[in-house]
């Protein structure tokens, strides 16, 4: 036993002897590593005195950050807030109007660098004024319309193309907000300071929001008005959100009981070949008497060809949702983070407002009067109910008429009857912009 004991008392001397010099050797490590940090504080406290300039620089931004918002700023921060709370709550064009509401909010922070044209002081582009240029360059608008051609179907307007003609009523709202717009611009500048009117190219993009298709609107404003994009651009997709409540006052007003009650019969039925050969001969045809329209409608017509040709299902699914959604979300961020408060907060943007609202309520009406027209014309073939997708809120516009229609009819199917003139109304409008371009454009 005492051999025993005299062997662990060994062993406990052993391990404390260890624990000690372990001890010995991490305090020796600790008391190095602090000799080394006050060091390298010292250093940085006595020598660098570029360090501490850098931090002040950086400590009185925030400071600064939070003194230089302005009241304009505050405004539009609000109007993102609202324009977020319609998205989320009411549901108002969630995809496009939550990052388009993100977007003006980013461009209105101080400081931030988040506005599309902000430029670092080294040359460099801020995020958003990168993103933009996707815009400016022209590349969403017609990726867009490459989209837009995979989702469109041309059999209604092959099987009925009189109805293109509704289309073409449609752009009455392009012409009539052209005319105020140079009209108007005219009569405000002695009352208005700073109020210049607007230029006929500042006046064609305007009225290019009477055609209800973002895109276009876009596309038109980049060419020809570029200093009117984020206004032009916000007012043509509020609108097109409010299609619900702006067109069936308008259809009831402008139709008789009667007519509103007009069954339309099925369309007839397309082959694939006439809907192969549609897109081909349409572009041909458009490029050679309209070059200026080619990138929309050539973008258009390839993918209606892709989703037509029966060999592409790949494309047609990518296209169809993620290349889509991808675009919707490049280009309203950018137009939101385009809305910086100094350019949006003028009078000018109030009146461009007005005449956008002005544009799209003539569009519908023209569209109205001329399918009220061909419904003279055929006995009573067809629904002028119809007449508002002569605009091209595409497929909003359609699913109106769908639902006015069936108020005074269950029975009735306008559905693929009011596809035909929204296609026409998107090729319409598209050519319209582009000889506004080509006349224009310089």
């Amino acid at each position: 036993m005492k051999k025993i004991a005299f062997i662990l008392m060994l062993a406990f001397v052993a391990i404390g002897t260890i624990d000690v010099a372990k001890a010995q050797t991490e305090t020796q490590t600790e008391i190095d590593t602090l000799t080394e940090a006050i060091t390298i504080v010292e250093k940085i406290i006595v020598e660098d005195d570029v360090t501490h300039d850098q931090t002040d620089k950086v400590m009185k931004g925030y400071v600064v950050g939070l003194t230089k918002i302005t009241y304009k700023q505050l405004i539009m921060i609000l109007i993102a807030v609202l324009f977020v709370y319609l998205s989320i709550v009411k549901k108002y064009e969630p995809l496009l109007l939550l990052p388009l509401a993100f977007g003006i909010l980013l461009a209105n922070i101080p400081l931030a660098g988040l506005d599309a044209y902000y430029v670092f002081d080294d040359g460099r582009l801020g995020l958003m004024n990168f993103l933009y240029h996707g815009i400016l360059y022209v590349i969403y608008p017609p990726l867009i319309f490459l989209c837009i051609g995979t989702m469109t179907d041309f059999g209604p307007l092959i099987a009925s193309p009189k109805n293109a003609l509704i289309g073409l009523g449609g752009q009455l709202g392009i012409f009539v907000a052209l005319g105020g717009a140079l009209f108007l611009g005219n009569l405000f500048i002695p009352y208005i300071p700073g109020f210049e009117g607007f230029s006929f190219n500042e006046a064609a993009s305007i009225a290019i929001i009477g055609s209800s298709d973002g895109p276009t609107a876009i596309y038109t404003a980049s060419r020809l008005a570029p200093n009117l994009l984020p206004t032009i651009a916000i007012a043509a997709f509020s609108y097109m959100a409010l299609v619900p409540f702006i067109q069936p006052p308008i259809m009831r007003a402008l139709t008789t009981p009667k007519e509103r009650v007009i069954v339309m019969p099925p369309p007839k039925q397309v082959t694939q070949r006439q809907k192969i050969v549609f897109p081909i001969a349409l572009t041909l045809i458009t490029l050679l008497l309209v070059p200026a329209a080619g990138a929309l409608i050539g973008m258009m017509m390839l993918g209606n060809l892709i989703r037509e040709s029966g060999v592409t299902g790949r494309y047609i699914e990518t296209l169809q949702n993620a290349f889509l959604n991808i675009l919707t979300l490049l280009v309203a961020i950018c137009i939101g983070a385009s809305a910086t408060a100094d350019r949006f907060l003028t009078f000018q943007t109030l009146l461009i407002v007005f005449l956008g609202l002005v544009a799209f309520c003539f569009g519908t009406i023209g569209g109205v009067l001329i399918a009220k027209l061909l419904c003279k014309l055929t006995g009573g073939k067809i629904n002028p109910l119809i007449g508002n997708s002569g605009v091209s809120a595409m497929p909003m516009a359609a699913r109106i008429s769908q639902r006015v229609g069936r108020e005074y009819n269950p029975d009735n199917h306008l559905l693929m009857h009011a596809m035909g003139p929204i296609v026409s109304s998107t090729i319409s409008s598209a050519i319209i912009a582009g000889i506004f371009i080509a006349l224009y454009g310089g």
